[in-house]
């Protein structure tokens, strides 16, 4: 990686955006209960989503603005076929974005090299618990010893460090928290506590239930020494060294410590919309203008356009904590993780 580029894509904050979350698929191999319901059949039509080609027009265009890091997501991205072709896709394109990617990790273990010889750099791998019956529960799927294969295959094929992302629900998970550190420092990866967010499609989420960035902070506090990390930059955990380091852990709290104010970071829906927020009640449609009559040159100066529109109108925080608060009519998997 060169020095960072600049961005073109500054808000009225004076935010510069770098990072693009692109959604490949609003479609999952699990049905975690804080994302959507064990019954979800809501998804997009195909004809809807982005193509390869649409996808990868988009992203040129991001990256010729100053994006500078892509992160593939979903719903699950490795249900896409032609994932690697995507990663090999975004890798050659000119002046390439680093590349990382968030999955479930289900097939990681036959695809965890090939991506990483497409050029995929960081992988970050959702696990909320260590306890076969806990994640059948949860997921709605008996599925656990995958995800552990899929783990050990991303270490393996050297998408270091590995993360590990973990959302806490209220009498399921959450007496797991110092064990899931134990496991991860074992097994050297890298974990982070993410606060549940409104963003579920069966509307479960209920502010009194939620497990605070405060409350994670005091379970891990009872058994290791916490150290707070000097420089956070943009990034949305909060990390803590660990017993004086050099591992860390981090907690993203989303809802009761917002980090809105040094967000870089639009997203890409997998059917062509483009937000300034996971929590935004606007999109701004870019697959309408690859489809349309428009000659090439055209297109890509209506897409340039649009980006700096949806950046122009992102709004300083998410408003979770408004009392005028409004979830979003899509819920993550359809949004993007």
């Amino acid at each position: 990686m060169g020095e960072q580029r600049m961005t073109q894509l500054v808000d009225t904050y004076g935010r510069g955006h770098r990072d693009l979350r692109v959604s490949l698929t609003d479609r999952c191999n699990l049905r975690c209960t804080y994302c959507m319901p064990h019954d979800f059949a809501a998804w997009l039509p195909s004809d809807e989503l982005l193509t390869t080609d649409e996808l990868i027009s988009i992203i040129k265009v991001g990256v010729s603005q100053g994006i500078d890091e892509i992160r593939l997501t979903g719903g699950e991205p490795l249900l896409r076929p032609d994932i690697v072709e995507i990663v090999s896709r975004i890798s050659a394109i000119e002046n390439p974005p680093i590349l990382s990617m968030t999955t479930n990790g289900l097939a990681l273990a036959k695809l965890a090299t090939p991506l990483f010889d497409a050029g995929l750099r960081r992988i970050n791998i959702s696990l909320d618990t260590l306890d076969r019956e806990v994640f059948k529960k949860m997921t709605y799927r008996d599925r656990l010893d995958d995800v552990f294969a899929g783990i050990q295959a991303a270490k393996d094929a050297g998408l270091l460090p590995v993360k590990i992302n973990a959302v806490l629900l209220r009498g399921i998970n959450d007496g797991e928290v110092t064990s899931l550190l134990d496991w991860a420092l074992a097994e050297d990866l890298n974990l982070r506590f993410i606060e549940q967010m409104p963003l579920d499609a069966g509307g479960i989420w209920n502010r009194a239930e939620l497990i605070t960035a405060d409350e994670i902070f005091e379970q891990l506090s009872s058994k290791y020494k916490l150290s707070p990390v000097d420089y956070r930059g943009s990034s949305p955990a909060e990390e803590f060294l660990i017993d004086g380091g050099p591992a860390t852990v981090g907690i993203i709290g989303s809802v009761s410590r917002p980090f809105c104010g040094a967000c870089d970071r639009i997203r890409l829906t997998s059917d062509g919309q483009l937000r300034s927020c996971l929590f935004s009640m606007k999109e701004t449609d870019l697959r309408g203008i690859l489809r349309s009559d428009l000659s090439e040159e055209e297109k890509i100066e209506a897409l340039i356009s649009k980006f700096h529109v949806t950046v122009k109108d992102k709004l300083p925080g998410h408003g979770i904590n408004d009392p005028s608060f409004i979830q979003p009519s899509r819920p993550m998997s359809a949004i993007g993780g």
